[in-house]
Parts: structure tokens; C-alpha cells; sequence
């Protein structure tokens, strides 16, 4: 199963991330089957580049996503729904 979420990167206290794709139960650092976007938190406002066409396309295959990256592609207009909250 494939699933689209976040690795981090950075330094400490300076944390950036990449929206990869990968299996679902493998560890973010080892590797990724393509890197989809990045997200930078900390600058003002947050940096976000999305790769809109190769998400769709992964989502289409039948990727699944992460609750945060889900939530933030909906901010995004990426795709639409619901965000989802913290607890269920």
C-alpha cells in the first residue's frame, strides 16, 4: 500500500519537510518512490510547493495520505473534502 506524507528535513528547530511517496510501512528516511512538494513551517508565511498533477495522479492509483497532508492539500485546493480532526 502507498501512502503520501511528510519527512522531515531541516535542522533542529528548523524543521522543512517533503511530500513523498511511499510504502506504508517503510521508514521515511530510507527512501521514497517520488518526492511530490516541500513545506517550510517556519518562514512567514509557510513556504508550500506542490506538484499538483503528480498527486493527483498518485491519488488516482490509489495512494492513501496521511491526516496532516490530507489536511494540508485541502488548504491548498489540492483536493477537496472534509479536514480531518485530531481525534476521531
Amino acid at each position: 500500500m502507498l501512502i503520501i506524507r511528510l519527512q522531515r528535513l531541516g535542522k533542529l528547530k528548523h524543521p522543512s519537510y517533503r511530500l513523498i511517496v511511499s510504502e506504508k510501512h517503510r521508514d521515511t528516511q530510507h527512501g521514497s518512490l517520488e518526492i511530490l512538494g516541500n513545506y517550510d513551517p517556519v518562514q512567514n508565511p509557510p513556504l508550500i510547493n506542490l506538484k499538483k498533477e503528480r498527486i493527483q495522479h498518485w491519488i488516482s492509483v490509489g495512494a492513501q495520505m496521511s491526516p496532516t497532508v490530507s489536511n494540508l492539500l485541502i488548504s491548498q485546493g489540492v483536493i477537496e473534502g472534509k479536514k480531518q480532526g485530531r481525534f476521531p
